[in-house]
């Protein structure tokens, strides 16, 4: 997942684009229709409108439209505030911003969409533009990925322009964009029956889904409780390089698994058909399996010498 996994997943707002009503309302009505939630581009919204000293107003009947944004009652008004795909829900088309919402977007940026919606009449307000901040380990966990074999996908709500951006920092060719919580399972069980292994990295609720159908969830001690929950590895710092690394030791775990078993089976190979026709001392087979347990746990004491690559 783009957000928290490659970018720190901490967005500000970076512009407000007027269409049919001025900046500061479009903030003004921004920050009252997701008073209520608690996703990064709410806290967003709300700091930046704190910031500006922007008055909240009391909303109604608020509703989160997964994937897609939120919606509420405002005084005698429904303000929706979300991306493209609930603007065609809506019935509203980008008419005269179309270049301003590319150029936010061909520079990595999140675009929101607000509109409202008044005795039966909706119409577009404007924009807010988000930016966020890639992490500075992204290109690097990317590329350690791409050395130990691993192909990296990125998969995000987000619009395609700024997913590319994205994804063509850190090295990545494949991404999906403007995908909703429940396909990002999808695609996971896509990949699967494509006969990949597949192993999904995220830290939001959103992530969840996925998380649970992947072969193995990797989630970030960074991000919700309900990602860490789900996902079979947590990952203890907000750093996309730990995949590569949890890779490896499991690697080198398995083998020492498939090592261990090789020298108790070589051991009892040799000490059972001797100790049944009656060549081996009891004293030397006690002295055997001791020293068997003891290789065992020699072996396995090896993993403390690995250490991650900086």
């Amino acid at each position: 997942d783009k957000a928290g996994s490659l970018t720190e997943g901490k967005p500000a707002v970076v512009a407000i684009e007027a269409a049919a009503q001025p900046a500061r309302r479009i903030l003004e009505l921004a920050r009252a229709v997701q008073q209520y939630s608690d996703h990064p581009l709410a806290k967003a919204v709300e700091n930046e409108a704190v910031s500006r000293g922007v008055a909240l107003h009391a909303a109604s009947d608020a509703k989160a439209l997964p994937g897609r944004g939120v919606q509420a009652q405002i005084d005698d008004a429904v303000v929706y505030l979300g991306n493209k795909q609930m603007l065609n829900e809506i019935g509203i088309r980008v008419t005269g911003m179309e270049d301003a919402a590319a150029m936010h977007e061909n520079a990595g940026r999140t675009v929101s969409w607000l509109a409202i919606k008044t005795a039966g009449l909706t119409e577009l307000a404007g924009l807010i533009a988000f930016g966020d901040t890639l992490k500075p380990s992204a290109q690097s966990a990317v590329q350690r990925l791409r050395e130990i074999g691993v192909t990296s996908v990125m998969l995000t709500g987000d619009n395609a322009g700024s997913a590319r951006a994205i994804a063509s920092a850190v090295g990545i060719t494949d991404f999906r964009a403007e995908v909703l919580p429940a396909d990002k399972a999808q695609v996971v069980g896509e990949l699967k029956q494509g006969g990949k292994t597949v192993a999904m990295v995220g830290d939001g609720i959103n992530d969840a889904p996925a998380l649970a159908s992947a072969d193995v969830g990797i989630a970030m001690s960074t991000g919700t409780d309900v990602a860490m929950h789900t996902a079979g590895i947590t990952l203890m710092r907000g750093d996309p390089t730990l995949v590569a690394d949890a890779i490896e030791i499991s690697k080198r775990t398995y083998r020492k698994i498939q090592q261990n078993l090789g020298w108790a089976f070589i051991y009892n190979v040799v000490g059972i058909p001797l100790a049944a026709f009656g060549y081996l001392n009891p004293v030397i087979a006690g002295a055997a399996m001791a020293l068997s347990s003891v290789s065992v746990v020699s072996n396995s004491l090896l993993l403390r010498r690995w250490k991650p690559l900086k």
